[in-house]
Parts: C-alpha cells; sequence; structure tokens
C-alpha cells in the first residue's frame, strides 16, 4: 500500500467468526456463501478456510485493527504449510494442515511499536520481518519452532534482531545467492552507516547465516551511476540469479525495482559496487509499485496503485514490460480488467498472475498472450463483498506458491483466507491413469536449492519416499510414515548440501511405485 495514504482506508465488516467448515467450499452460482459472514463472489476458485482479523490474538498479544502483507512456508521436514501473517501488531504464523481449519499457532509480538505496513519473507527455514515502524530492525525467527507449538498458541520471541536497520517497508529476498535487500529502509540513528544508507534504496544484508545477519551495503540514486534519471524511493522489488533470455547479464544477481514513478532494473552482483541497468517507463503512471518476472524472466508484470485513484485510468491496469533485452526494457501494453477497483501486488506462477486487487480481491490471469501485450482473467475470488470501489480496503496480497495448490490471501477486513483455485490443481499431481496415485514432477528442476513433489493416494497407506544418487546409492529418507485418502503430501528435497547432479527420487508404499528425476546446478 501506498505508505502516505494509508489513513483513508475505510474499515467494515470482517468480524464474524467463520464457522468450522467439514469440507472445503466449492464456488457454486458464482458466489461462495459463508453463514454468518456474508456471500464472495467467485469464479473457478473455492474456499478451503478462513481465520478473521480478530482471530489473530495470543494470550499477550491482541487481534491487530487489520491485516497486510502475506507470505507462506513449507516445513521440509513434515511437509505442514504455513501461513506466515503480517498484522499490525506482529507476525502470525498458521497451520494449514487441514485447510478447512487453519489453526493459529502462535505469534511474533512487533519490535517495537504497531505498524499498518510489515513484510516477511524466508530463507532457509527462517522468517525475516520488516516494518515502518521506527527501531523495528529486521527479526528473524526460526521456523523449525513452530513443530513443537502446542494447540495453544503461543506468543514467540525473535531468534535474532538485525538492528542495524531502524525500518522497511519491504524485504526483498534472493533465496539462491542468501541476500537481503530491505526496501524503502531507514538507518539506526547509531549505526554507522555510509551515507548512501540515507536515502530509502536498497539496504542489503548478508543472511547466508540466517541468525547471525551482517550488513552488506546500500545504493540509491546517491550511491549509483544513474543515467537520465534517478530512481528515487525503491518501494519494492524482486532480485534472482539472472537465466533469462539476455545472455550479456547471465548468471548477474539482478533485481527489478518498482521505484514510485519507474521500473529501475539493478545489477547488484557486487553489493560495493551496484549499477543501474536500464529503466523503464510506461504512460500515465501515478505509483509504481509493485511486480514480478515470468518464470523465464523475460517478462516484467508491475502494478500501478495510484493510477485509478488519480483518475488516470477508469479502471484497474497491469503494465507489461518485455526484458528481452535488458539494456533498452520496452513498454508492450497494458492489461485492463475493466473493474473499477485499485492494484496492490502481484505474483506469477507458471502460466497464470496471481493479483491482489484489493476490494475486488483475488485475480487469477492468464499470461499466454503476455508478448503481444494481451492478458486473459481466469478465475477470481472476491475477499471483500461488501462493495467494489477505489480504495484501500479489502485484499492486500497472496502467495501462491504451495505445491497442493493451495492460495493463500490477506484481506484487510476479512482476515486470512485459504483458497483452492482450479487452475493450481491440475499442478498439485501428475495422476497415474488407473487413478490409485498421484506424483508431481519435482519443481522447480533443475534447481540450485529446493525441489518439490506432491505425492496423492487414492487409499491410506504406509509410504516410504527415499534419495537416490545416480549412481544408485541411497542419500536419504524424505518421508517414512502414513498417508491418508485423497491428502496431499508434500516431499522437499533439499540439495544445499549435495553436489551438482541427477538425483532419483523413489516412492514405495501398497499401492505406489514411481520415482522421479531431479537436477541440481551449481
Amino acid at each position: 500500500m501506498h505508505r502516505l495514504l494509508l489513513g483513508l482506508a475505510t474499515l467494515v465488516g470482517g468480524a464474524a467468526a467463520l464457522p468450522a467448515q467439514a469440507q472445503e467450499l466449492a464456488c457454486e452460482g458464482g458466489v461462495v456463501s459463508v453463514p454468518d459472514v456474508g456471500a464472495f463472489a467467485c469464479d473457478g476458485v473455492g474456499l478451503a478456510g478462513r481465520l478473521p482479523v480478530d482471530a489473530f490474538a495470543t494470550e499477550e498479544s491482541p487481534a491487530a485493527g487489520a491485516n497486510n502483507d502475506i507470505w507462506g512456508w513449507t516445513d521440509p521436514e513434515t511437509g505442514t504449510e504455513y501461513a506466515l501473517v503480517g498484522t499490525e501488531n506482529g507476525t502470525a504464523f498458521v497451520d494449514l494442515s487441514i485447510p478447512t481449519r487453519p489453526r493459529l499457532v502462535g505469534k511474533l509480538p512487533t519490535q517495537s511499536t504497531p505498524s499498518g505496513w510489515r513484510d516477511v519473507k524466508t530463507y532457509r527455514d527462517h522468517a525475516f520481518v520488516v516494518s515502518e515502524a521506527r527501531g523495528h530492525g529486521v527479526q528473524v525467527f526460526d521456523l523449525t519452532r513452530l513443530r513443537d507449538a502446542g494447540e495453544t498458541p503461543v506468543t514467540f520471541a525473535a531468534d535474532a534482531v538485525y538492528d542495524r536497520l531502524s525500518s522497511a517497508h519491504n524485504i526483498v529476498i534472493d533465496e539462491e545467492t542468501g541476500f537481503a535487500y530491505a526496501v524503502g529502509s531507514r538507518p539506526s540513528s547509531e549505526a554507522g552507516l555510509p551515507a548512501s544508507c540515507d536515502v530509502p534504496g536498497f539496504h542489503a544484508i548478508n543472511i547466508q547465516d540466517p541468525k547471525s545477519p551482517t550488513f552488506a551495503g546500500c545504493f540509491s540514486d546517491a550511491a549509483v551511476e544513474t543515467g537520465s534519471r534517478t530512481p528515487g524511493y525503491t518501494h519494492d522489488a524482486q532480485c534472482v540469479v539472472y537465466r533469462g533470455p539476455d545472455a550479456d547479464y547471465a548468471g548477474r544477481e539482478l533485481c527489478v525495482a518498482s521505484n514510485e514513478d519507474v521500473v529501475t532494473v539493478f545489477d547488484v552482483t557486487d553489493k560495493s559496487d551496484a549499477r543501474i541497468v536500464s529503466q523503464a517507463e510506461y504512460p500515465g503512471e501515478a505509483y509504481t509499485h509493485q511486480g514480478w518476472l515470468t518464470d523465464d524472466q523475460r517478462f516484467f508484470l508491475v502494478n500501478d496503485e495510484l493510477d485509478e485513484m488519480t483518475g488516470t485510468t477508469p479502471t484497474q491496469r497491469t503494465i507489461l514490460f518485455d526484458l528481452g533485452d535488458l539494456d533498452a526494457p520496452e513498454f508492450i501494453g497494458a492489461y485492463d480488467s475493466g473493474l473499477t477497483t485499485a492494484d496492490h501486488n502481484l505474483y506469477i506462477r507458471g502460466g497464470y498472475a496471481f493479483e491482489s486487487n484489493y476490494e475486488a480481491g483475488l485475480r487469477i490471469v492468464d499470461l499466454g498472450g503476455v508478448a503481444s501485450g494481451k492478458l486473459r482473467e481466469v478465475a477470481f475470488f472476491d475477499t471483500y463483498p461488501d462493495a467494489n470501489a477505489v480504495s484501500f480496503s479489502g485484499q492486500w496480497s497472496n502467495y501462491p506458491y504451495f505445491e497442493s495448490g493451495l492460495v493463500i490471501a490477506n484481506d484487510r477486513a476479512y482476515g486470512l483466507f485459504v483458497l483452492r483455485p482450479d487452475v493450481l490443481r491440475s499442478t498439485a499431481s501428475e495422476p497415474r491413469p488407473d487413478g490409485t496415485f498421484a506424483l508431481s514432477a519435482p519443481a522447480p528442476n533443475p534447481t540450485p536449492g529446493t525441489a518439490r513433489l506432491t505425492l496423492q493416494v487414492a487409499t491410506a497407506q504406509t509410504v516410504r519416499a527415499d534419495l537416490y544418487d545416480a549412481a544408485g546409492r541411497h542419500v536419504r529418507t524424505l518421508y517414512a510414515g502414513e498417508v491418508g485418502a485423497g491428502r496431499d503430501l508434500a516431499l522437499t528435497v533439499d540439495g544445499a548440501a549435495l553436489t551438482a547432479g541427477v538425483y532419483v527420487v523413489r516412492v514405495v508404499g501398497d499401492g505406489v511405485e514411481a520415482t522421479r528425476r531431479v537436477t541440481f546446478v551449481r
């Protein structure tokens, strides 16, 4: 959300708790009806479960007035999926192992004062949390502690706090390199940092040892050669090791940043000498807010949060860039949804963009025509049934990367939604012709870090999943235990300690026998 205008948001509804569901609620006749709450308009997306805002409380940390950002984490040992939910006064952790009954495991209270802006990302089973509240720094929380939590929600303490940073709007993490980038940041007054940290651009942090983060550098318009214009304040970004079509930058670490009125591509391979590669403009900019790369790193989709509010455009649009030549990005068009609403965050998984558009909720857009500047909405779930208007009410963000095919979304007024889009049902498993089991292909594959698979069985049984190297030697057991009928079992293969090469995942059970190959690259 635009940091200066949060106070204009009007919050209504969302107070009633969702009764326990016996099963997921399908989208029927264009709505999902929840007793005592309301009818949520939808198309191709079902409701698995929900937690209202007032459910995000522990004995020591009361519920806050509104939710904000969200992320997800999958336990590599148990396969349990968790929602990491930003609230005004802390970060909540929700167990999604029974999607119809999302369970609050506990809460990490804010490090300083409450704030409407909180952001969380993950690296090596740790959560990194920032806030715009001054004096907050970066909280580090070991997510494996969630395994030992009981039925009563726990009030957690951070495992570490990086205090050379006072506050930040967002935190961006490149999980491949182990560097975090706090954006919209302010340095601590006693940190003794260089002048380049005084401008709210990127504050780079080495998190390769998650509980001992260290300062790596700062860069912004005051720290890099800028060319024709200065990028100024950095609101959000995505940082990746580049494997896209421009061979000139192969293997470089790049950040594609939203800088209020322009998209800026930074080369951040050398944290002490970051460089601006290029800048991309588009017509009618009002507030370049946040964006995401397609999986092939060729195209960048970005949202402009204020163009609808300023009257630049009457309806919500998504801005499209072709980054095939990183030195000269090309604006190729804007997808106009036709919705009278404002946009906020979007993420891309495979051939779809998952857009959180405030009062219009979650919108799923097919990217098949992105090269020609054309997108197409294929599904939606409106988490804010009160209205569809241009405002800061409604859905803040979503996380679409669970292997189970669940998508979690955080609505400022109505809380956490656990959603089941039809377009992701086929990504969760690869069916066997006779229907006895389904084992997905590893994703991503090849990978420099972690690959995940999903197993589903038609009848409850005991299964064992093992990892073997190319020579047939047993490397480790991934899982040994019971799998319920129709339940998704997430299998995670962590390649951090493995040498590069091809490995085989073998799953055997009473009615299962299957193998999948996964390749680790360095």
